[in-house]
């Protein structure tokens, strides 16, 4: 399966424009509203979002890199990995949220945090909005990438950019559920 480049940036380009809409709109809730967790093992909306820039803090570094160590010329069509199309996959939110292991590195589960949490992650969306400018000029299939859980593996950047963006996808529509069950508890707590 072969896929559009311009296509895909642009996909790729909105989903991350609605992520950071959605954070901005975030920066409105107090501290109290972000560390709200709907239950003692579950995240809160900062935890959430502390968990995306913990795998920015890794991938935004290593696509600038790669995308300015680049020499190839962009290409038209992108064909995704077996492996990177696998992983950027199972990112996709579901109707029914599969659950899935966090390295414990990457799980901010009853870390102390604040609202900067947001700022980084609004920071990051611009920062990958340039990314993928910069992406329309090189081959997203010849330029790899490491990922995080091991040096030695590598993605094509397209691939890396859709599991990135996906698995931000994903972690923003946990958000819109904790908001959710947030209005729920309030009510609940009212009556």
């Amino acid at each position: 399966m072969k896929i559009s480049v311009s296509e895909l940036l642009d996909e790729l380009k909105e989903r991350t424009h609605q992520h950071l809409q959605d954070a901005e709109k975030l920066l409105q809730e107090t501290e109290e509203e972000l560390n709200f967790r709907a239950s003692q093992d579950s995240w809160s909306t900062l935890e959430c979002l502390e968990h995306l820039n913990r795998y920015g803090d890794f991938y935004i570094p290593e696509i600038a890199n790669r995308i300015s160590a680049s020499k190839t010329s962009a290409k038209p069509l992108f064909k995704p990995g077996l492996l990177g199309n696998y992983f950027a996959n199972t990112m996709l939110p579901k109707e029914k949220p599969n659950t899935m292991k966090t390295l414990k590195a990457m799980n901010p589960i009853h870390s102390r945090l604040n609202k900067s949490v947001v700022d980084v992650f609004i920071s990051q969306q611009k920062q990958l909005l340039e990314l993928l400018e910069k992406a329309q000029h090189i081959d997203l299939e010849k330029t790899k990438t490491s990922i995080s859980i091991s040096k030695l593996i590598k993605l094509k950047l397209g691939d890396t950019f859709r599991f990135v963006i996906y698995h931000n996808t994903r972690h923003m529509e946990q958000i819109k559920r904790i908001v959710i069950h947030k209005k729920e508890h309030r009510v609940f707590k009212k009556a």
